[in-house]
């Protein structure tokens, strides 16, 4: 095994296939979406962020593994290396795209590397490894392969390794067939289902309408971000696609992954007017409910169900296997037959003194608000 260090975008270009095979569908890893992240978070940032993607060759020059991080200069921690797609992006099922059965090397060959055990042949680099102070990897499907392998080897070389619960994605498990799925609802539920599907969609007074290019898909982005916006600032608050930067990566990475058959607009109109919007990503089967928009002013036509209900049949009939509602412990979710799978966050402090004290600070303080919020909320029961 070998690690190159990659410090700049155009050295990953050439490895941008393979990356994507590693990724083996998951939208969230995909070149498309990290590499898209990276030009907008990344270059030219105040904060001095750096690229770091370590790129794992076999004997044979095979890229095996990918750990799509950047460096984040710290005044406390010197360097700390999160992954790519973090900030208000909130991506999730993040991790380090490796090919199957290559996660124990994979894992080692990083461990050395970061541990300065394994020299990048990186030239910018010196030959030498990525100072860091601290590895911060959130927003992972507990059921991951590598990360856990990786925490464990770090921890063997004497880092400091801390695991909590992350937030949970929530995800619809979709049956071959439309009656199929709503025989799992209550009485009542199957009724309303039923009812909307007949009385808006199979009678046309709606119509769920799905981008078939980009120039549609860009029409129906925009439709999306100004439903969501009138939605958010009717309830007093800025909406997501008020940041710029947030916005433009969306209009250039839902082009990119649209052309990568993993992404994909909806706009639910009625009576020619758009009343709601669904942003998706997509990958290996799986739908992924990214964003949604709703129009303020027809909320007594309740567009948020009537939509849900269109886009739930479409990607039934389109043979998906699975809708995830992604990160969020939402009460709704629930009601559409939505099972949590759970996050997990870990945190790796590099084996220096120094960085393990700080560790140790920052357990305590962590420690210490978890007693406190478990007390007031026994307190208030």
């Amino acid at each position: 095994m070998r690690v190159f260090r990659a410090s700049t975008i155009e050295e990953l270009e050439p490895f941008a296939e393979a990356w994507d095979r590693l990724a083996a569908g998951a939208p969230f890893q995909s070149w498309a979406w990290m590499s898209t992240w990276w030009r907008h978070y990344g270059d030219g940032r105040a904060d001095r962020r750096r690229l770091c993607a370590a790129c794992v060759f076999d004997r044979r020059d095979v890229l095996v593994g990918v750990a799509p991080w950047y460096v984040c200069p710290s005044r406390v921690w010197g360097g700390v290396l999160r992954f790519l797609g973090t900030d208000d992006v909130c991506s999730d099922y993040l991790s380090v795209p490796c090919q199957r059965g290559f996660e124990d090397d994979v894992a080692g060959a990083l461990a050395d590397w970061l541990l300065g055990r394994r020299a990048s042949d990186e030239a910018s680099a010196g030959g030498r490894h990525e100072r860091w102070g601290l590895i911060e990897l959130l927003g992972v499907d507990a059921r991951d392969r590598i990360v856990p392998r990786l925490a464990d080897r770090l921890g063997e070389g004497g880092s400091a390794v801390h695991r909590r619960d992350g937030a949970s994605c929530w995800r619809v498990p979709l049956p071959p067939t439309v009656d199929e799925y709503v025989a799992g609802f209550s009485r009542n539920s199957r009724k309303r289902f039923r009812r909307a599907r007949r009385e808006m969609l199979d009678s046309g007074r709606a119509v769920l309408h799905t981008a078939g290019n980009t120039t549609e898909l860009a029409e129906g982005l925009e439709t999306l971000i100004d439903l969501h916006q009138r939605r958010r600032r009717a309830l007093g608050q800025p909406g997501c696609f008020a940041s710029e930067r947030f916005a433009a990566f969306h209009r250039e990475v839902a082009r990119r992954m649209f052309l990568a058959g993993q992404a994909q607009v909806h706009v639910l109109r009625c009576e020619g007017r758009p009343i709601a919007a669904e942003y998706q990503l997509c990958g290996n089967g799986v739908v992924y409910a990214y964003q949604t928009g709703i129009d303020p002013e027809r909320l007594d036509m309740e567009p948020g169900r009537i939509c849900q209900t269109a886009v739930l049949c479409w990607a039934i009939d389109n043979g998906y296997r699975a809708y995830d509602m992604l990160r969020g412990d939402e009460p709704y979710k629930l009601h559409w037959q939505a099972q949590p799978a759970l996050g997990i966050e870990t945190r790796i402090a590099s084996p220096r003194p120094a960085a393990r004290f700080r560790h140790a600070v920052w357990r305590a303080g962590a420690d210490a608000k978890q007693w406190i919020k478990k007390g007031l909320k026994q307190s208030r029961s």
